[in-house]
C-alpha cells in the first residue's frame, strides 16, 4: 500500500512538474509572438516558477503546508497556485478599471470634439472670447497675431 501510495505521490509530483514547464513555454511563447505583454507575462511566469520550485522543492512544500495547517501535500500546491490566481484577477481587475475610466473620458472627449466639428457657430456666437476654449500657445499667438493686423493702427499725433 505505501509502495502505491509513493508512485501515485511521485506520478503527480511529475504531472505538477510538466504542467509547470507547460505552462512556462506557453508563455514565452505567446510573449514571443506579442499575443501577451511582457508586464501580464511576468505575473503568470512567477506562477509557474513558484509551483514549479515547490514541486521540485518538497522540504519547502512540506514546511509551508505545516505552517498553514494543510496536511496533503497537492492540496497546499493546489492552494498556493490558487493564491496567484487571486493576485492575477485583482491586478486584471484594477487593469480593466482603469481602461474603463479612460475609455469614458475618452468618449465623453470625443463627444466634445464632434460637437464643435458640427456646430462651430455656437462655440463664438457673440465674439467673446471669454466662452472660447482654451488653445494651445501656438494657436494663441497666431490668433494675437491675426487680431494686432485687424486693430487699426494708432494715429500719431503731430
Amino acid at each position: 500500500m505505501t509502495i502505491l501510495a509513493l508512485s501515485k505521490a511521485s506520478q503527480q509530483r511529475v504531472e505538477v512538474i510538466t504542467v509547470a514547464v507547460i505552462i512556462f513555454m506557453l508563455i514565452f511563447e505567446l510573449v514571443r509572438r506579442k499575443h501577451l505583454m511582457e508586464r501580464y507575462a511576468i505575473l503568470w511566469l512567477a506562477a509557474a516558477i513558484t509551483v514549479l520550485v515547490l514541486s521540485v522543492w518538497t522540504s519547502l512544500l512540506t514546511r509551508l503546508s505545516h505552517a498553514a495547517g494543510i496536511s496533503y501535500l497537492p492540496s497546499a500546491l493546489f492552494a498556493v497556485a490558487f493564491l496567484f490566481v487571486l493576485v492575477m484577477l485583482v491586478h486584471f481587475s484594477m487593469t480593466i478599471s482603469r481602461l474603463a475610466h479612460q475609455n469614458t473620458v475618452l468618449a465623453q472627449r470625443l463627444a466634445l470634439l464632434q460637437q464643435r466639428v458640427e456646430h462651430p457657430e455656437a462655440e463664438d456666437s457673440d465674439g467673446d472670447q471669454a466662452s472660447a476654449p482654451i488653445r494651445s500657445d501656438e494657436s494663441r499667438s497666431a490668433q494675437e497675431q491675426t487680431r494686432a493686423r485687424q486693430m487699426p493702427e494708432p494715429s500719431t499725433g503731430s
